[in-house]
């Protein structure tokens, strides 16, 4: 029954994004309406990311001692500055590593 509701809630997602992706056609969308899809995956990871950087023990920590931030903090930097996503992702967890090491 289980396996059932995990496959039958898998099908109805996909027919629901089928169902819009499948029959909308990219040139057809006014172009204000393309330009705010393009904000909405750093939107999504944004929300996804956001609460793992600033919420440690179960409260809100913006200090200077959250490890967490310090690295988030670099790592925005160096995608500002190199727009790379490797450079951004290396930089942030030597960045990360380097903080949790420091304050232990």
């Amino acid at each position: 029954m289980v396996w059932a509701i995990i496959f039958g809630t898998a099908a109805v997602t996909l027919l629901m994004r089928l169902s819009f992706l499948g029959t909308v056609k990219p040139h057809a969308l006014p172009p204000r309406v393309r330009e705010a899809l393009r904000f909405a995956p750093p939107a999504v990871l944004a929300a996804i990311v956001l609460p793992h950087v600033l919420i440690r023990a179960e409260a809100l920590d913006a200090s200077y001692d959250n490890p967490r931030l310090l690295a988030a903090l670099v790592a925005i930097g160096v995608a500002w500055a190199s727009r790379s996503v490797i450079w951004t992702i290396v930089a942030g967890m030597v960045a990360l590593w380097l903080a949790q090491w420091w304050f232990g």
